[in-house]
């Protein structure tokens, strides 16, 4: 492993909360096995067969919230493995709690910054990258947190394989526009028509829906 000193920016708001006595069981009897801890600065090369216990395609689902919708798409889809990552703990404690009482042998859990966990994975390692309502970081002064923009989707384009999927979804009508303008701009990505009933609905589209918000599926291709 090796570490550098230079500090990221946080694409989120740092979060724990509580984790209920369920949560807590879980995360005490399947982290060990299905957890990962991205450490800052740490660039050493993710194997992903050796992480499932299989080739696979894989997908990376940054920021799952409480997870509810990725163990959905897992349990639809055995044959993709589901790479998650988030750092709120409650959520992080109900998806392994959805993995254990679903059976899943498909998904594995990551705790810390997501951009972080993405430079360990290998090139052209990804078969699709879902970005489904992140922080919009509305102010101005804080565009430069906003997880979706030209670095970090440069980064993250290189970890998809020739046609594979980066999904993003907001309910922010402002950074939908933001969203949009700076995936169309990447040379190595080609819009694909929306289907938003591709996906589960997340909470956070739940809640975006009941104000009133209109929900955004930006979807491109790597080339």
């Amino acid at each position: 492993m090796t570490e550098t000193n230079i500090r990221p920016i946080r694409t989120f708001h740092p979060r724990r909360g509580r984790m209920s006595t369920r949560h807590a069981d879980a995360h005490t009897t399947l982290w060990p096995h299905l957890g990962l801890t991205v450490i800052d600065g740490d660039r050493t090369e993710l194997d992903l067969a050796g992480l499932f216990g299989r080739t696979a395609p894989v997908v990376l689902e940054i920021g799952f919230g409480m997870g509810d919708a990725t163990a959905a798409m897992a349990a639809a889809d055995p044959d993709r493995d589901f790479l998650g990552v988030e750092v709120h703990t409650p959520g992080i404690g109900n998806l392994l709690a959805l993995v254990g009482e679903r059976g899943l042998t498909n998904v594995r859990v990551a705790h810390g910054d997501a951009m972080e966990l993405v430079h360990r994975i290998p090139a052209e390692a990804l078969d699709a990258v879902h970005v489904f309502f992140p922080d919009p970081w509305p102010k101005a002064r804080h565009h430069k947190r906003r997880l979706i923009r030209p670095g970090n989707v440069a980064l993250l384009r290189e970890r998809l394989r020739p046609g594979g999927v980066l999904h993003c979804a907001t309910d922010w009508p402002h950074y939908a526009e933001a969203m949009a303008e700076t995936l169309d701009a990447d040379p190595g990505l080609r819009r694909l028509p929306a289907t938003p009933h591709a996906r589960p609905e997340t909470k956070f589209e739940r809640r975006g829906a009941e104000a009133g918000r209109p929900i955004a599926d930006l979807r491109y291709e790597r080339s």
